[in-house]
């Protein structure tokens, strides 16, 4: 096993992580019912021998379940590893739905935080994310909380999750942010306009959030899947049975060039993501041992400057179909 993997640093910030990060939402929460703890727990510490330093979670996932899930696993391994979680939302204290909307006062963060730290059985946060922006607390209150909890050792890293440009100076100003992290793949570009090129001038890293586009540039899905009724994905427009028909266009791009690399769709999907900017570091989630070392692979993959021309040519041909969210979840995002 490679427990040597290439690292990154976030931005200008101290933050050294694996090239890769884990994400860890799906085995507990929005993509079909909760994978066997046992099998997650050793999923985990299997990455942890792969090199794998960076792993996500947020106390929404479950809610709650999977802060817990990620603090046992990872509890013999904490001086190697940086976990990050986030606050933002306003649960119930059991995780009871329906959630009440978004809450970054900074009282509530501040309880977050002490909730966060018990669950996942360490005395700090690495990196403490607004999980969205809220549009009731000014977004310096927010920075202001996080420095408060830095300042007191509890959180070692501010940063922000699906925030617009201004949002991100504003914050930065602050307190120093140290990563973004937003959806970002070759289906969803977005932070390429604004948010990339404030990223680069403020020295802010990038963790892009279902960088496999939330498994479909895998190649494994196309219009005849069925999801189960827990999985989130039922509810998003880009993934009606039309629109994974559409799409198939941008997985058979990734399958080309993955047969001339030697490669999986996934890897190339990947590694043009790590080819983008050297302080980027996606966080592909899996519940499966073989998915992880697949996805480990795209670190061995390196796409020339023709090779990046040619996927932008072809891509650029290509016109995704669907929103990346219902309407409901969409309003959560205040860019």
């Amino acid at each position: 096993m490679n427990t040597t993997l290439q690292k990154r640093t976030l931005g200008k910030s101290t933050l050294e992580v694996s090239a890769l990060g884990l994400g860890c939402m799906g085995m507990s929460f929005g993509l079909g019912p909760a994978a066997d703890k046992k099998e997650m727990i050793a999923l985990m510490r299997t990455a942890v021998e792969c090199g794998v330093t960076f792993f996500d979670t947020a106390e929404v996932y479950g809610p709650f379940t999977n802060e817990e899930l990620v603090g046992e696993a990872l509890a013999p391994f904490r001086h190697q590893v940086v976990i990050a979680t986030k606050f933002g939302f306003n649960l119930a204290p059991k995780g009871d739905l329906p959630w009440k909307g978004l809450d970054s006062r900074p009282e509530h963060i501040k309880a977050v935080a002490e909730a966060s730290l018990k669950r996942l059985k360490i005395d700090s946060i690495d990196l403490f994310y607004q999980h969205r922006v809220d549009p009731n607390v000014p977004i310096e209150d927010v920075a202001g909380a996080v420095q408060d909890l830095i300042r007191e050792g509890k959180v070692k890293h501010f940063g922000l999750s699906e925030a617009g440009a201004n949002t991100i100076r504003r914050a930065h100003a602050v307190q120093p942010v140290t990563a973004l992290q937003s959806e970002y793949s070759l289906w969803w570009r977005e932070p390429e306009t604004s948010v990339l090129p404030t990223l680069e001038e403020l020295g802010i890293g990038f963790v892009p959030f279902s960088p496999l586009g939330k498994g479909f540039l895998t190649g494994k899905i196309d219009e005849t899947t069925a999801f189960d009724t827990s999985d989130f994905r039922n509810t998003v427009p880009r993934f009606s049975p039309e629109n994974r028909k559409a799409n198939q266009a941008m997985v058979m791009l990734l399958h080309e060039v993955a047969l001339r690399k030697h490669a999986t769709p996934a890897q190339i999907a990947l590694a043009w993501l790590l080819a983008q900017k050297p302080w980027i570091v996606p966080i592909p989630g899996t519940t499966k041992l073989h998915r992880l070392d697949e996805n480990l692979g795209a670190l061995a993959i390196t796409l020339s400057s023709e090779e990046l021309a040619d996927i932008e040519t072809a891509a650029a041909k290509i016109q995704v179909q669907g929103d990346r969210y219902s309407e409901s979840a969409a309003k959560m995002i205040n860019r």
